[in-house]
């Protein structure tokens, strides 16, 4: 991904109200549920964020979710 594209990635969460992420969490099989304990989720589609890959796995919702 080149320096625009990411800054165009990082523009759109943060106008969304990704404002400030300390730590990320990559869940795989059997973490998903994880994301059922933040509180006040904010989420965003990867097919709506610019030049974000896509899920391409069976069961994968394809979202970022962010929250305390």
């Amino acid at each position: 991904m080149q320096k625009k594209q990411l800054e165009e990635s990082v523009a759109h969460l943060k106008s969304k109200g990704f404002d400030a992420p300390e730590i990320g969490i990559v869940t795989g099989t059997g973490l998903g549920k994880l994301v059922d304990d933040i509180q006040d989720p904010i989420e965003a589609h990867y097919n709506h964020i610019p030049f974000f890959p896509l899920a391409t796995v069976e069961f994968h919702t394809g979202k970022l979710v962010y929250g305390i």
